[in-house]
């Protein structure tokens, strides 16, 4: 039997009392699909949520969670977007900056800035790619000087997701000397977004939906004490935000993925049963992947190079999916306005997003496979 808090509620007593609280509490979404539609609607999500308390299972209490095990927050995501009342992307950033908040910021600023977040009062983004420096994020090149009890920076982000509604952000910037070794002159601050000196540019895909933006920077001053560790860890906290980018935040995502293979189920007219099975096996083996990760993760492992297989497996599914999607309903992809377009679009960049497949089998080959180098 799982038990998922401190009174020994199980997983399925949890589930079933969530179900019934939705059910009671109508959060569905309004006719505008636009990007801040989703945003607002995210928002509106998270205090509603957050209000009655199942927001916050899952976190600790010292930043105002209710305590418990993780699957309580896994179940919430489940739950919440397999009803297609929030968007995958935008909760998904949850995921990935509020644990390194708390594992990284100072406890007061932990303890003030994530109820605020988890209750949909702001949304963060993360600044970490640069036009120069993606795949190697090491090589990043925007600059923190340091300036008596405060930091000057300057530079340029770019593929920031939501950096035009955000409140905060995540953001790694070069501190050390020339001399010192790439890895280890990295520092992150936690930054607010309306500091002068910061301009958003939003970036327009092919999917028609302007998710990314590029940052700029230009003698940007923050306090001293928004420095997240020590300088220096930038590094460290980069390699332990990017596994769990590259694995827990994917589990909701992978339930609006169910979804909308039922609903392909739902539309599609000449499909064969081996077109519809091969997709939902993909996505039935990246659901159990993913599992085993949040379990684990639940359990107290550290999250390391071996999520990057969950990553493999999600990009991979997620655009089987949407070539099925493509072939069992012939021409409605391209002569149609309809919702199955633009996702089939954003599915092709599930192999680039959070680090490209070519990247992830590089990692799976020389970290977990003792492959090496060649």
């Amino acid at each position: 039997m799982t038990t998922v808090a401190e009174s020994g509620t199980t997983a399925d007593e949890f589930r079933n009392d969530l179900r019934a609280w939705l059910d009671e509490n109508d959060l569905s979404p309004g006719p505008d699909h636009s990007l801040p539609a989703h945003i607002e609607q995210m928002s509106r999500v998270r205090r509603a949520l957050y209000d009655a308390g199942w927001m916050r299972y899952g976190w600790p209490e010292e930043v105002g969670g209710l305590g418990g095990s993780v699957i309580m927050r896994m179940i919430v995501a489940e739950e919440v977007l397999g009803r297609n009342i929030a968007e995958p992307g935008p909760y998904s950033m949850m995921e990935v900056l509020v644990p390194t908040m708390i594992s990284y910021a100072r406890p007061e600023l932990a303890a003030e800035m994530v109820p605020r977040y988890l209750r949909g009062e702001e949304h963060w983004c993360q600044g970490f790619s640069e036009p120069g420096s993606g795949s190697d994020l090491a090589s990043l090149s925007t600059k923190a000087t340091r300036r008596a009890d405060e930091w000057v920076i300057n530079g340029q982000k770019v593929w920031t997701s939501f950096a035009q509604f955000s409140k905060r952000c995540v953001l790694l910037t070069r501190t050390g000397s020339p001399e010192t070794p790439k890895h280890e002159g990295i520092t992150a601050f936690f930054i607010d977004m309306d500091s002068p000196g910061i301009t958003v540019r939003p970036l327009h895909t092919m999917h028609g939906v302007d998710e990314f933006c590029e940052v700029y920077f230009d003698d940007v001053v923050v306090p001293a004490d928004r420095m997240l560790g020590t300088p220096g860890d930038g590094w460290r906290l980069a390699n332990d935000l990017l596994p769990f980018e590259r694995s827990t935040c994917f589990w909701q995502r992978i339930s609006y993925l169910f979804t909308r293979l039922d609903r392909l189920i739902t539309d599609e007219t000449d499909a064969g049963d081996s077109e519809l099975g091969a997709a939902y096996l993909a996505l039935h083996t990246v659901r159990c992947r993913s599992a085993s990760t949040q379990h684990r993760f639940a359990d107290g492992a550290k999250l390391g190079p071996e999520t990057s297989i969950d990553k493999v497996l999600l990009a991979g599914a997620e655009q089987r999916l949407y070539d099925t999607a493509r072939d069992v309903l012939p021409g409605v992809l391209e002569l149609d306005e309809t919702p199955w377009r633009s996702e089939f679009l954003y599915s092709r960049s599930a192999t680039i997003y959070g680090g490209t497949a070519e990247i992830q089998r590089n990692i799976i080959a020389r970290r977990l496979l003792d492959l090496g180098k060649e």
